[in-house]
């Protein structure tokens, strides 16, 4: 039965309710199907591979490696960003940004709305997110596959990640043109810095180049990137992002027209901290750039007009901490010629009379000698073996202070033969300086020069020296936070702290070189046979440097002497450090402060090959205690006995007298400890014996 004329059908509103419903119904599938469809999206990786960085120890970048493809992307977060550059790239890109998800719908319908009404595109209606889908997937602009994908890819971002992800996405891989991706990269290239601190004309600029990367290179199209930059801050000021006396005042900022290199401060220690550990991507150093800077500009005009061969090194430490300041292995790191990419900071050279502080100290610690002890300067064969003083001239008896100070070879040699040469060795390798010798044993040439060592192990050993003899590692890759200041292990004692002073107190007794600045620093030069190598090795109350020049390829360089060519450029490298030179310690309590005169008989005259090295069958013996040995004082006092020799005897702990006149061969002594102590006695005709012993607490 039909409804009767005039009323309302009741069966209509429930068609209607049952069509809505069956709308909501498939629209909510619509949805979840979409959803599904977004959240199926495979996405390619989200963190950026970027550059490799070697930083110095306040976070200077130093140097970078490109990415496998030789793009140039520097890592970078938006907090690190100068807050203009961010404001404009956000109001003149996308202005919805922070409110819409993935896709702005008003800018893209007015878009497409200009497009249809004049025939072309006027604006785009990207948005900051779409534009990272494209730059992360390198994907098309123009087609509409394309742009669908990237709205695809966007909304699918913007499920995943957060806004302030997406754009740390942007920074990175926004083009710059050429092989230039993201803010950071483009900021170093073009403007020379980090970009942290931007003008609003250099902000200006960092957001309109990507549109058009390649026409708007500002050092290909200088007039192109003004145009550019004049539309982003004309719309800055319209929009009341930035003030218009500011924005009138980046319009006549000089867009820059040159693309600068990247940081290149210590390179070879760059390339070696990297091949060390080619996983991490950052790698924090203890460098002072500003000093690296500065000593590089100084190891390129040392070797400037002269010999396109020569090359030079620098390395500056911290002797406290063993942290290396500056490391200079070349002055030019891309020069064939002076075989720039070699690091001359880790080449192994002949050391010259840099060792020779070493060998003086450890006879003062041995209770061999003293730098008032006389010593001959003569012509003297050692076997086959006869060196000669550099001018070949002899002076007779000097004092080891005046042999030290003058550099001469021949009584070097004889203290070096009373240590006995794998002494010596064994000294260099607990300073940690990795000496390498020639052939099966060493002789007594090592004195002079003739063992392989780094310029970094010279350092190492020098540091050694001003630390009052005690040893400490270099480093140059900064701790850990929490990290202990120099390592859980003790510091190796290489030599007490008595005799470590006397040797920096003959050292910097020395005067400056002609036209060196005037600095009291202890120091030493070395020339190699035949003149291949000149250093110069010194050290104040804080820091400790060497200089080496030289051909990399070890052929001699004429007329280059250590005290002529390498002590000037030691010296203007302490000239050019951040703080003035330091004053060196006063004379610790075991120096013995005295002249010839009132030394103790034995010590008045060096008689090393004589007696003092202990040949004879009649010589000295300590019997107690024993080389190696820890031993615990008894009510303060050690117990030493000795045997054979003709009394009396003197006993010199670490170098200074603990008993003298004794004529007894059994002494109870009063030693510095706990620790390590090299304990000698000295009999009446200069003959010794020695041992170094711990000292339990």
């Amino acid at each position: 039965m039909s409804a009767a004329p005039g009323r309302p059908s009741r069966v209509r509103p429930a068609r209607w309710v049952f069509t809505l419903a069956l709308l909501i119904w498939f629209a909510a599938l619509a949805r979840d199907g979409f959803d599904a469809f977004i959240d199926a999206t495979v996405l390619p990786p989200l963190v950026p591979e970027t550059s490799v960085e070697v930083l110095a120890r306040d976070g200077t970048l130093l140097r970078a490696f490109t990415v496998e493809d030789g793009r140039w992307r520097l890592s970078v977060a938006p907090e690190e960003v100068d807050r203009d550059y961010l404001a404009m790239l956000i109001a003149y890109e996308d202005r919805r940004f922070h409110s819409h998800s993935g896709i702005d719908v008003l800018a893209l319908g007015r878009a497409v709305w200009q497009a249809l009404a004049r025939g072309r595109v006027v604006s785009g209606g990207s948005t900051l997110t779409m534009q990272v889908a494209r730059l992360i997937e390198d994907g098309p602009t123009g087609r509409l596959a394309g742009k669908l994908r990237q709205m695809r890819v966007a909304l699918a971002l913007e499920r995943r990640l957060t806004k302030g992800q997406i754009l740390s996405l942007y920074m990175h891989h926004a083009p710059f043109g050429g092989n230039l991706e993201g803010i950071r990269a483009a900021s170093f290239a073009y403007l020379g810095r980090e970009p942290h601190r931007l003008t609003p004309a250099e902000a200006a600029l960092m957001v309109a180049i990507p549109q058009s990367p390649e026409a708007r290179r500002p050092d290909r199209n200088p007039e192109a990137a003004e145009a550019a930059r004049a539309r982003v801050l004309a719309r800055m000021r319209r929009d009341g992002v930035i003030a218009p006396d500011r924005a009138r005042a980046a319009m006549t900022e000089p867009v820059p027209r040159t693309r600068r290199p990247f940081p290149m401060l210590a390179a070879h220690l760059a390339d070696r901290l990297v091949a060390e550990a080619p996983e991490h991507p950052l790698h924090r150093t203890t460098i002072d750039a500003r000093l690296q800077a500065r000593l590089e500009d100084l190891a390129r005009g040392a070797v400037a007009g002269g010999d396109p061969a020569l090359s030079a090194a620098i390395m500056v430490a911290d002797h406290a901490t063993g942290e290396i300041l500056a490391s200079v292995g070349g002055p030019d790191y891309g020069n064939d010629a002076r075989r720039g990419y070699v690091d001359m900071t880790r080449a192994l050279r002949s050391p010259g009379s840099t060792l020779k502080p070493l060998i003086y100290g450890l006879a003062f610690d041995d209770g061999l000698a003293h730098p008032a002890t006389l010593i001959e300067d003569r012509a003297t064969d050692f076997g086959r073996y006869a060196p000669r003083n550099f001018d070949g001239r002899f002076r007779g008896d000097v004092t080891v202070r005046e042999a030290l100070e003058l550099s001469l070879n021949l009584p070097v040699v004889a203290v070096t033969e009373a240590l006995g040469p794998a002494r010596l060795i064994a000294a260099l390798e607990r300073a940690g300086a990795r000496a390498v010798v020639p052939g099966e044993a060493p002789g007594l040439a090592v004195a002079l020069g003739g063992v392989g060592v780094r310029l970094e192990g010279l350092v190492q050993l020098y540091a050694a020296l001003a630390r009052g003899g005690a040893t400490v590692p270099l480093r140059v890759r900064a701790r850990e936070s929490g990290a202990p200041e120099n390592g859980d292990a003790p510091a190796a004692r290489l030599m007490g702290p008595g005799a470590a002073w006397h040797v920096g107190d003959i050292l910097s007794g020395a005067a400056p070189p002609p036209g060196a600045p005037s600095l009291r620093i202890a120091w030493k030069t070395g020339t190699s046979y035949g003149h291949r190598d000149a250093l110069a090795l010194g050290y104040d109350g804080r820091v400790v440097a060497g200089v080496w020049l030289g051909r990399p390829d070890g052929t001699p360089v004429p007329g280059a002497f250590g005290a002529e060519v390498a002590a000037p450029v030691l010296f203007e490298t302490f000239q050019r450090l951040s703080a003035p030179v330091t004053p060196l310690p006063p004379a610790p309590a075991d120096a013995l402060l005295a002249d010839t005169a009132e030394l103790p008989a034995p010590l008045r005259r060096f008689r090393g090959r004589d007696g003092s090295a202990g040949p004879e069958p009649d010589a000295p013996r300590l019997a107690f205690p024993p080389d190696g040995a820890a031993v615990e004082a008894l009510e303060g006092a050690v117990h030493a006995r000795v045997t054979r020799g003709t009394p009396p005897f003197t006993w010199l702990a670490d170098g200074a007298p603990v008993a003298l006149a004794s004529r007894g061969r059994a002494v109870e002594l009063a030693l510095p400890g706990p620790g390590f102590v090299t304990l000698s006695v000295i009999d009446a005709e200069g003959r010794a014996d020695r041992a170094q012993i711990e000292l339990l607490p």
